[in-house]
């Protein structure tokens, strides 16, 4: 395996370490992510992935991009990738549940194996783990945690925007 780069990027949703290898991006994660990857062999220098990474997901942010065009790396099972691989195909601005998308794989009985590589996602945002969603509609874990997912489906349009809390001083 050639070597893996990565940098750090500034988000909203805090800082971002982004990974990639001539082979494609391999990870995305998120400050404080409880499960990273491991990092042999990994060095922190440029890549011309990782710009055009950075590149989109900037634009992501910025609500100027609803999808990714970035050869892609994961490194897993065959289920797991066939899991993250199918997370791409839920539209932007739109939820699916862990048992709507183990339908969609023609494993019905999968649920909870779903919901299992769907958490080992390396490449979140990218492959938009965040659009999977409790059957009831809740937001369930994610690596980024509750208010990153809660941001990104906000910024989608999937979840309407919570309200300002108001000010309590205003006017005193």
């Amino acid at each position: 395996m050639s070597t893996i780069h990565f940098r750090h990027i500034d988000s909203p949703v805090g800082l971002l370490t982004i990974a990639a290898s001539d082979a494609g991006l391999h990870a995305i994660e998120f400050p404080g992510d409880s499960d990273p990857l491991p990092r042999q062999g990994w060095r922190a220098a440029d890549h011309p992935l990782l710009q055009r990474a950075q590149a989109q997901l900037d634009e992501y942010f910025a609500g100027l991009r609803r999808g990714f065009d970035l050869p892609l790396a994961p490194q897993g099972t065959p289920f797991q990738r066939q899991v993250w691989f199918a997370l791409a195909t839920i539209p932007y601005g739109q939820t699916r549940s862990y048992a709507q998308l183990a339908a969609h794989l023609q494993r019905p009985t999968a649920t909870r194996a779903v919901g299992a590589a769907n958490g080992r996602n390396p490449l979140p945002i990218v492959l938009p783990c965040h659009r999977v969603i409790g059957a009831d509609g809740t937001l369930t874990g994610f690596s980024g945690g509750l208010p990153t997912k809660r941001f990104l489906l906000e910024l989608e349009g999937a979840l309407p925007r919570e309200a300002p809390a108001p000010d309590l001083f205003a006017g005193a």
